[in-house]
């Protein structure tokens, strides 16, 4: 199975409509990935059906659940992920990769040229410092272990109304009961993703 029909597939079973044209960006991504990973070792993944499915799909399974934003960062941001899949599915929505290892950031800042990713910028620094011009609807990350934690570093970028969207495996019962005074869980979303075996949640996290 091709690269293009295996993206394709996925996109079907999650029931998402992405253009052709975004269809190519996100492989010309993927293939993009593992060429700086060869040096740069930006993910564990290095076989093709796995970067689509755990990389590609895996990102792109939070589309639904972004609703109208129109502002969103990605905190540790890593290889793009979720980011840039987000980004190149959502034109109209402004994507910022929020990460502080310099290499990985020039990755981002590559990958954003190269495919022509106007709506993308990238931050090299540590969230907590970030202060941007305009808060985010939505703050999303797979790179924290610690809900706790994301929610600490990342709340003072959220918008009137916005959400943090925490990317996780089984459902983090034991962090939730963990979450700091203000804040609580709006909803616990089950996520399928084509190709990726085991549980995927998304947790989205609101002020009150």
């Amino acid at each position: 199975m091709t690269p293009a029909v295996r993206l394709a597939r996925g996109l079907a079973a999650l029931e998402m409509d992405v253009s052709p044209q975004a269809q190519e960006n996100l492989l010309a991504f993927a293939v993009l990935l593992g060429k700086w990973n060869k040096v740069y070792n930006l993910t564990a993944l290095r076989e093709e059906e796995q970067v689509i499915s755990h990389h590609l799909l895996d990102s792109l399974a939070v589309l639904p659940h972004l609703g109208a934003a129109r502002r969103l960062a990605d905190i540790g941001s890593g290889g793009g992920l979720p980011g840039i899949p987000l980004a190149i599915a959502r034109p109209d929505m402004h994507v910022a990769l929020v990460e502080s290892n310099q290499k990985k950031s020039a990755f981002q800042q590559q990958a954003r040229i190269e495919l022509g990713l106007d709506n993308v910028s990238v931050q090299c620094e540590r969230v907590e410092g970030w202060q941007p011009e305009e808060k985010c609807d939505v703050v999303i990350s797979r790179a924290f272990s610690d809900l706790a934690e994301f929610v600490r570093l990342s709340g003072h970028l959220l918008a009137a109304g916005g959400a943090l969207l925490a990317m996780k495996g089984v459902h983090p019962y034991e962090e939730i009961a963990q979450l700091p005074a203000g804040w609580r869980v709006a909803e616990v979303m089950p996520l399928q993703v084509p190709g990726v075996e085991g549980a995927r949640h998304l947790v989205r996290v609101v002020r009150g």
